[in-house]
């Protein structure tokens, strides 16, 4: 990234494109329903950067334990499948600007894209072996969706 941190914006997938999106970065396992590809405008799309399916699931049986889902979500972020796509998050992070993580959920502010961007802003210490350092040490290539 060229001049400093990447600013972060956390936007519902469903909500209209716009340009001061930056890149738009879709972070739920699941496709959204009722959106067409075309229609999301997306740079990438991170399946497993998103909670699992059991934790997705738990959380939305349980939304007042978020203080739970958080910790939960975060020790999942260490494991070797997600933490490999939470470094593909740093590294395109890294490069960006401005970028956008997008999701499905109904609930703007208690969801997995405003955990990813505590992590992305430092916030937040990132999962062991995870990190902007990491990101900035290797240079990977990032699956990007083709814009229509």
């Amino acid at each position: 990234m060229r001049g400093g941190r990447p600013q972060i914006s956390v936007k519902r997938v469903y909500d209209k494109p716009a340009r001061t999106d930056g890149a738009r970065i879709l972070v739920d396992r699941l496709w959204p329903r009722g959106l067409k590809k075309e229609q999301a405008q997306l740079d990438a799309w991170l399946r497993d950067v998103a909670p699992s399916n059991e934790l997705r699931k738990w959380f939305h049986e349980q939304p007042e334990q978020w203080i739970g889902f958080r910790k939960r979500y975060l020790k999942e972020l260490a494991e070797p499948e997600a933490a490999e796509a939470l470094q593909e998050l740093y590294t395109f992070a890294a490069q960006r600007r401005h970028m956008s993580l997008l999701f499905a959920s109904k609930n703007v502010e208690r969801n997995n894209a405003t955990v990813l961007k505590d992590l992305l802003e430092g916030m937040r210490k990132p999962p062991t072996g995870t990190g902007p350092v990491k990101a900035s040490a290797r240079e990977r290539k990032i699956r990007r969706m083709p814009r229509r």
